[in-house]
């Protein structure tokens, strides 16, 4: 097992944030590290990852629900359709994480999609990297890696916001262009 992997309560080995909380438990046995596709799907996490930005991502999870139901289930051309008043009511929403410039990179980024000449599912999987062998430790996961970079740089250049590099990573682990389940989690490989 790796030196970062935890046994559960209810036997599984797991890479030890996966077992902080029951929404953890949740998110890394059935979402993290698993190929995701689809517009919509791919829009929200991007989103998701976008306002995780200095918080804890339990925050995100925890108000999730809400988000979908303030951004009309992550639906690009609605969000991109946003106006002042729109923007103005998810401020006052106290079930999302209510910061202006993440609000706004939410409806630009949409509006960024719908001039995409690919579709946004081919763009994004176009910079998962080849696989490779399942970290030991959380001390060999990375936070920005070349293809981050890279990703972080086209999404940029085709007008999306708050898609830095760190970001950018988190959304390859969180949607499966990665595996970054340690080499003893149970889930290590099973993406």
């Amino acid at each position: 097992m790796s030196e970062d992997a935890v046994v559960g309560a209810d036997g599984r080995a797991r890479c030890a944030w996966g077992v902080s909380a029951p929404e953890y438990v949740r998110y890394h046995d059935e979402e993290w590290g698993v190929p995701l596709h689809g517009e919509r799907e791919l829009f929200e996490r991007l989103t998701l990852e976008a306002f995780q930005s200095g918080l804890s991502w339990l925050v995100i999870l925890r108000k999730r629900e809400a988000f979908r139901r303030a951004f009309d289930g992550f639906e690009p051309a609605k969000v991109a359709a946003y106006g002042p008043d729109k923007v103005a009511e998810l401020l006052a929403d106290a079930g999302i994480v209510r910061n202006r410039a993440k609000i706004d990179a939410a409806v630009r980024n949409a509006g960024a999609i719908a001039t995409l000449d690919v579709p946004l599912d081919e763009l994004l999987w176009s910079f998962a990297p080849p696989r490779r062998e399942s970290p030991r430790s959380f001390a060999e996961v990375p936070a920005v890696t070349d293809e981050s970079k890279a990703m972080a740089r086209e999404l940029k250049r085709r007008g999306f916001t708050f898609v830095g590099p760190t970001t950018c990573y988190a959304l390859m682990q969180a949607t499966g262009m990665v595996d970054d389940h340690l080499a003893g989690c149970w889930r290590s490989g099973h993406a």
